[in-house]
């Protein structure tokens, strides 16, 4: 058997069958603090495909980082084919100051390509983009909900990319969103230099939700068993096929005032189903909020403070109310039935 190559990055040598924290110098803060973006490096003894996955592009989105550390103590990964870059922060300085932005209150995910010379958030995604996704086959990239908001786990794909819808169905999130690339994203400036990226999406900004988060990490070993990256043993195939939707829309409050809710997150709803009614502090207006179509509830406001306009509810179509309801019930197995941990490894 040939010897495979030690895997370099930063000047860093990480051999066949082991693994390393690497450290990637970013910048220095005001007080000469240096910021450097840390990622963990799994070499497999053997060949096969080099797959990122990374979390924290928002600073707020913690729930990616649990997801990683999580996926980072999988024995599956001892027995690695391939190469596993994980970057539990990409935005270490919005996870420090709680914020889901930079200090120069740039989006890091509207930021790509970026340059060598531009603001700090154009540097970080260059480093990023260069160092890391140009070196990978695939890229799963771990998001939750800003705060005061929360996701139903699911997979957000382009249209017109096979390879990544046959990889979001693997993924087994129950809904599947179709979702146009945005300028200065991650999934765009990835497929200008011709890489796939899986976009996980769970959960609220800044708070832990043990669903989702197992969701993300059974979403994740389903995809590296798809690729033969590591062995089947622990990973379960979802007890239902994903719901695929190429359509969703935001309901928003008719008025300002407060929020009363009548459906969470993952619920299904028919087309004229009440879902929530706004009024004001004194209960002299109130108007409704009522389904314009069936669907799956992917994304709803948990602050019942709203104004007029605020988002409220994000509905995505379904095809079918029945095969959505059953990826609701394989979602919620995952709470009393996930086999892939035991409880001292939860806490």
């Amino acid at each position: 058997m040939t010897h495979r190559a030690a895997f370099k990055i930063n000047g860093c040598d990480v051999p066949a069958g082991t693994r390393r924290t690497v450290d990637l110098p970013v910048s220095v803060l005001s007080d000469h603090t240096p910021v450097s973006m840390s990622l963990h490096v799994v070499h497999g003894k053997l060949d096969g495909p080099t797959v990122f996955v990374s979390a924290g592009v928002h600073g707020d989105e913690v729930i990616g980082v649990e997801i990683v550390r999580r996926l980072l103590r999988a024995k599956n990964l001892n027995s690695l084919r391939g190469t596993l870059i994980v970057i539990p922060i990409v935005n270490a300085f919005g996870f420090i100051n709680h914020s889901r932005y930079l200090p120069d209150r740039r989006d890091l995910n509207r930021s790509f390509p970026g340059s060598t010379g531009g603001s700090l958030a154009s540097r970080l995604v260059h480093l990023f983009l260069n160092e890391i996704v140009a070196r990978c086959d695939l890229g799963i990239d771990l998001h939750s909900a800003a705060i005061y908001r929360t996701n139903l786990p699911q997979i957000r794909i382009s249209p017109d990319n096979a390879r990544t819808a046959e990889l979001a169905e693997v993924f087994g999130a129950p809904v599947i969103l179709q979702s146009p690339l945005r300028e200065g994203s991650l999934r765009g400036a990835a497929k200008d230099i011709g890489k796939d990226i899986l976009l996980f999406e769970a959960g609220e900004g800044l708070r832990f939700d043990e669903l989702s988060i197992r969701a993300g990490v059974s979403g994740v070993l389903r995809i590296l068993r798809h690729l033969e990256m590591v062995p089947t043993k622990g990973i379960a195939k979802p007890k239902a096929p994903s719901q695929f939707c190429t359509s969703s829309k935001w309901l928003r409050a008719p008025l300002g005032g407060l929020l009363r809710t009548f459906r969470g997150d993952g619920d299904i709803v028919e087309e004229g189903d009440l879902m929530a009614a706004v009024s004001d502090p004194f209960g002299e207006e109130e108007q409704e909020i009522i389904a314009p179509f069936s669907g799956i509830i992917v994304g709803r406001a948990v602050l019942p403070i709203v104004n007029e306009g605020d988002a409220v509810f994000h509905l995505a179509k379904v095809k079918s109310v029945m095969r959505a309801e059953e990826a609701m019930l394989d979602l919620n197995d995952l709470l009393s039935g996930d086999p892939l941990f035991d409880e001292d490894e939860i806490i």
